[in-house]
Order: C-alpha cells, then sequence, then structure tokens
C-alpha cells in the first residue's frame, strides 16, 4: 500500500512525464517534418517510433530513472520498439496511484507487442524464416574456395548459415556465380534456406604500390654457434620460361635454357658474387623441377652478376662450358618504410610506388617517407589537422599540410618500435566529407550482376540520406525496386547521419544496418567501440530495423581454429542483434557451429535489453 509521500511523489513523477511526453510529441513532429518527401502519405508507425526514441535520448533520462525505480515502476529502459506505450503505460500507473484521470496525451504509438513484432516480421523480409530453434541468423563471408568446392558451401548451411555474403570486391563474377550456384543448390538439398548479400566494393581508399628492393639473392649456409658449417646454401635452378616457375623446397633462380639443357650433376657454376668475393655453385642433384646447386659460402647474386659453367674432365681439370651466364627469376621483395611516433610521411596524389624516407651521411632527412592514395581526389578537401588512419589504426597521423605532391602528415599513434608502411592497406580520413560519389563506376557495373542473381546488397561506406538515394534509385532502374538494402555503418559520417539513413529508407526498402565495428572502431576510436554498437542497436530497435554484428566475430577461431575467452563473451552479446557475421577462415565450420550454439544457448537468458530470468542452474534446488 502505498505512503502518503509516495502518492505525492507519483503526482510529481506524473506530471514530469506528462511534460515529457509533449516535448517528445513536438520533437519527433519537426523531425519527421524533415522527411516528408520520403513519406507522401504520412510517417509509418516505425518512422514515428525511431522519432520518438530520438526526442526521449536526446534528454538526460537518469534522474528521473532513479525516481521511478524507488516506486518500482520504470520501464523506459525498455521502451526502444514502443517508445510512447510504454510512457503512456507508466504515466496511467501513476495516475492509478494518486486517482487521477489519464490525460489525452494525443496520438498513441505503436504497442508493447506490436513493435517486436513488426521487427520479427522486417527481420523474416530480409533474411528469411528464423532457424528451427535460434532467433539470431548467422551469415557467413564465403571465400574463394567456395567457388570451386560446393562441398564447403554445403557444410556451411548445414552448420547452421542462414547468409552467404559475397564482397564484390574480391574474386569476379564468375567465381561470384559459382558461389550463388552452390549456395542454392546447398539450400535445395538440405531443405534449408540461405539468402545471398553481395556487397558493393565501393571507392578504394586505400595504399599506393611500394618500391621494390633490387633484386639480390643472399645463400646462407646454415652454422653452428662457433660459425662453423653445418651444411651447405641449397637454390634451385631451372630453365627459364614463359610461365610461373613451380615453387620447389628451396629458393630457386632460372638459367637461359641452352645453358641450362647443357648442366648436369657434378659441374660447377663459378662467379664474383656482388661484393666481388670468389664464390661457386656446386651442382649437386636433380630436383623434379630442375637442378639442386650449393654453395659452401655465403653469397649475394643478382642479375648483373656473370657466372662462368664448367665441368671436370677425368683428371680433375675444370673447363668451361658456358660463359657470362646471367641467372633470372629473383624474388621481388618491398622496401621496408618504417614510421616512428614524431616522422614525418607524405600521402601522394601520384600512383607512384611509396618510398622511405631519404637520409644524409649524418642520418637527417632530407625528404620524408612516401606512400600514394589509390583514390587521390579523396585527397582533394582535406584541411591541416584532419587526423589520418592507416591500417585498421596501426598508425595514426595529423595533416599538417596539403599541396599539389599530397598531404603531409606527422606521426602521432604507433608502436614503440614504429610500424612499417605496406601496400594495399585501408585508409581512413574520420569525420571528413571527401566529395567521392557514393557508387563509383565498378558498384554500378556490378548491381547489374546482384539485381539478377542476389536477395540483398551490401551498400559500402553510406554516409547520408543522399547517398541510400542513389542506391534506391539505381535499384529501381533495374528493376528490384524491392530488393533488401543492408547499409553498412563504417564511418564517423555515417554514425552520425544514422537517424536520416534510416527514415529515408524505411517503409520503401527491406533495409538492415549492419554495425561494421573494425572501420567504424577506427574513425571513432576502439574505446568507444563498445558504448555505440549499444547505441546503433537501439536505434536499429525503435526503428524496427534488423541490425547485423559484423568485424572480427569468432575471429581467432576462425583463423586459428581456437577462440579466446574475451571474443567468446564478444559472440554472446552478439545475440542481441538480428544476425551476426562472420568472416572466412580456415576453420569458418567450426567458428559457425560454435556461434550457432552460443546464441541459441544466450536466448534463453536475454532478448534485447530485457533478461528473461530462465530457472539458473546456479540457484539450485531446495531438498
Amino acid at each position: 500500500m502505498s505512503t502518503w509521500p509516495e502518492i505525492d511523489e507519483a503526482g510529481r513523477l506524473r506530471d514530469a512525464l506528462t511534460e515529457l511526453r509533449g516535448r517528445i510529441t513536438r520533437r519527433a513532429a519537426t523531425r519527421l517534418s524533415r522527411f516528408a518527401r520520403d513519406f507522401p502519405e504520412g510517417p509509418t508507425p516505425s518512422a514515428a517510433n525511431l522519432a520518438h526514441y530520438l526526442a526521449l535520448r536526446g534528454e538526460d533520462l537518469r534522474p528521473l530513472q532513479d525516481r521511478l525505480l524507488r516506486l518500482g515502476l520504470s520501464s523506459l529502459g525498455r521502451s526502444e520498439s514502443h517508445v510512447m506505450a510504454a510512457l503512456d503505460k507508466v504515466i496511467g500507473v501513476l495516475g492509478a496511484i494518486t486517482k487521477q484521470m489519464p490525460d489525452d496525451g494525443g496520438a498513441p504509438g505503436i504497442e508493447f507487442q506490436a513493435g517486436a513484432a513488426v521487427l520479427d516480421e522486417n527481420t523474416r523480409r530480409l533474411f528469411g524464416a528464423p532457424p528451427n530453434g535460434r532467433d539470431a541468423r548467422i551469415m557467413v563471408t564465403l571465400p574463394t574456395e567456395a567457388a570451386r568446392d560446393a562441398c564447403l558451401v554445403q557444410r556451411l548451411v548445414g552448420s547452421g548459415m542462414d547468409c552467404a555474403r559475397i564482397n564484390c570486391a574480391h574474386d569476379d563474377r564468375e567465381a561470384w556465380g559459382l558461389m550463388i550456384r552452390h549456395v542454392r543448390e546447398a539450400s535445395r538439398t538440405l531443405d534449408r534456406p540461405c539468402r545471398i548479400q553481395m556487397d558493393l566494393a565501393g571507392h578504394k581508399l586505400r595504399t599506393g604500390p611500394v618500391a621494390s628492393l633490387p633484386p639480390v639473392l643472399h645463400l646462407r649456409p646454415a652454422r653452428d654457434v662457433f660459425g662453423r658449417v653445418l651444411a651447405p646454401a641449397a637454390i634451385e635452378l631451372v630453365a627459364k620460361c614463359d610461365g610461373p616457375r613451380d615453387q620447389g623446397a628451396f629458393p630457386g633462380l632460372t638459367v637461359p635454357a641452352q645453358a641450362f639443357n647443357r648442366l648436369r650433376p657434378g659441374d660447377r657454376l663459378r662467379f664474383r658474387d656482388t661484393r666481388g668475393k670468389k664464390r661457386a655453385l656446386e651442382v649437386a642433384d636433380t630436383t623434379p623441377n630442375g637442378l639442386l646447386a650449393r654453395c659452401q659460402a655465403g653469397c649475394y647474386i643478382s642479375p648483373d652478376t656473370s657466372i662462368c659453367a664448367e665441368r671436370a674432365d677425368q683428371d680433375g681439370v675444370w673447363h668451361p662450358l658456358e660463359g657470362d651466364i646471367r641467372l633470372g627469376g629473383f624474388p621481388v621483395r618491398p622496401m621496408e618504410i618504417r614510421v616512428r611516433r614524431g616522422d614525418r610521411l607524405t600521402l601522394t596524389r601520384d600512383l607512384s610506388p611509396g618510398e622511405p624516407a631519404r637520409l644524409d651521411g649524418q642520418g637527417h632527412v632530407l625528404a620524408p617517407a612516401r606512400i600514394s592514395c589509390t583514390t587521390p581526389q579523396a585527397l582533394e578537401r582535406l584541411a591541416p589537422g584532419q587526423p589520418v588512419w592507416i591500417d585498421d589504426g596501426k598508425l595514426g597521423g595529423i595533416v599538417e599540410g596539403v599541396d599539389a605532391e599530397g598531404i603531409h602528415l606527422t606521426v602521432t599513434h604507433c608502436r614503440p618500435q614504429g610500424v612499417l608502411v605496406k601496400a594495399d592497406k585501408g585508409l581512413n580520413f574520420p569525420g571528413a566529407d571527401l566529395g567521392l560519389p557514393p557508387l563509383t563506376g565498378k558498384d554500378l557495373e556490378d548491381l547489374d550482376f546482384i539485381a539478377e542473381h542476389a536477395d540483398l546488397v551490401g551498400y559500402s561506406f553510406v554516409e547520408s540520406r543522399e547517398d541510400m538515394l542513389a542506391l534506391i534509385l539505381a535499384l529501381s532502374r533495374r528493376g528490384v525496386a524491392g530488393l533488401g538494402i543492408v547499409a553498412k555503418i563504417e564511418t564517423q559520417r555515417a554514425l552520425s547521419r544514422l537517424p536520416e539513413i534510416i527514415l529515408s529508407t524505411i517503409g520503401r526498402h527491406p533495409l538492415g544496418i549492419m554495425i561494421a565495428r573494425g572501420d567504424l572502431a577506427v574513425e571513432i576510436g576502439g574505446e568507444r567501440m563498445a558504448e555505440i554498437q549499444e547505441e546503433i542497436l537501439w536505434l536499429c530497435e525503435a526503428a524496427h530495423v534488423p541490425a547485423i554484428w559484423a568485424t572480427q566475430v569468432l575471429e581467432t577461431l576462425a583463423q586459428k581454429g581456437i577462440a579466446s575467452r574475451p571474443e567468446i563473451t564478444d559472440a554472446a552479446m552478439s545475440g542481441r542483434a538480428e544476425c551476426v557475421m562472420l568472416n572466412k577462415g580456415p576453420y569458418v565450420l567450426d567458428a559457425v557451429h560454435t556461434l550457432d550454439g552460443i546464441l541459441r544457448r544466450m536466448q534463453e537468458h536475454q532478448h534485447k535489453k530485457t533478461a528473461r530470468l530462465r530457472a539458473l542452474g546456479l540457484a539450485g534446488t531446495l531438498v
């Protein structure tokens, strides 16, 4: 029975919540008015609920929550899918305590169970019916092997894959077609639905090529701790040909065919190495590919090394067989571009190969290290002060200057020993408006294939309402206006515009939101990723839009066959999303099986933010 102080507090809370409801209604209407052109017949219930939730969460509700909890009343913390209904229920209960008639608060929002039902239906539209006994779906990125190994695909489907993801940044149409055929065949054979998502590649913001070191092969015999030779250095010699050389057990070089055909075991190849030291290779045996030669001393061989082939007669006298042989097939090794904190690095507009810093005899920098950007136009709008991250956040810097050559960075974040800047590594420019078109020429070409074969299209690096409309228009022109879209939230700009990305699409296309935690963590900082992934889940639930939990889920298990404890916990948390994505790896089947079990167990304990209070084994029973 309530006490008078509690009744008084209930009255004050009722007034506060009634005022809150009014503010939410007004602010939501203002937000939705900006999207009137997207809802010619008025906003959908899901759009209205999202607008209500954004208005609700635009206020700091912690003091109000604490007061409600003391009366045992609050359900606002779990109101994502039914904001106004939850608010009205609490106001109604407070009115009953104070014996006040409920006010006419305006148009009611979506009801308690209806919100969850709409989310379930939207998830079905995107990913199909749920698998037997599991609510969350499992998406798997298909490796190249899936194009030639139908058995692998069938085992993935049989293990629990509900959606196969094909990344259009890799492979080609022939490989994609084979992957799709294998998925469809496996689905029919196992009588188990499996959708296909194809991800557009988007703009390739990556580092360009790195210059190569001079082609030199260093042969070293094995020595003991005292420097004595235990085994000579070995090299395989093969005839020079136009095709690629089969890799043998030893480093290999090519010999001009005419000279190679004259060689046989017992011959020797005499030369001066790049240092001018006299050395000889002794042809010791044949190999499946050619000849095995050994050297008793260390040596350096380059394409300019002049070699004389010799053969001994019966008296042991060596006679030349062939003079001035030049070997080929030297391994190509990139130069080492190592930068440390405080170093300068130039991102160039031209695609010339990157090089390390040039130093004078005293070690002073004459020219900083440099590497190109594969999309030079991305550099046009960058200004001093802009942060730049390279290689998934392994290297961070700040733009200090911009000129015709490119942008000049000062390295601010890296390991104490420095970081190697390598080719084809991702570039991130957090918060920058790069002014790039939302769809590349390749994306538009790939959409022709996707429109014909896929169930869903993954939209890489989407950042705004205009980006979403560009894809919607492109799909409409290809006759697939209802194709599901998965918007991948990968950048700081996309995160800040998530409400408009959702509001511009729901009601027009089946929509999913992928929490692309790799690029997004680089953009916003890894330490913020934990809270941001929660906020994205909440917004998606408020909009009744399925969320995909992606990037590095059970990554160690998929790659190495053993799961770490932190990633098991991460996988358990992922069950609050409607779909969980696994990346490819040698042990991806083990990862699918493990994730399937985790999701099935966790759904008995937790649904979204709500504990389901299943009986705990740890609670025991009374005898």
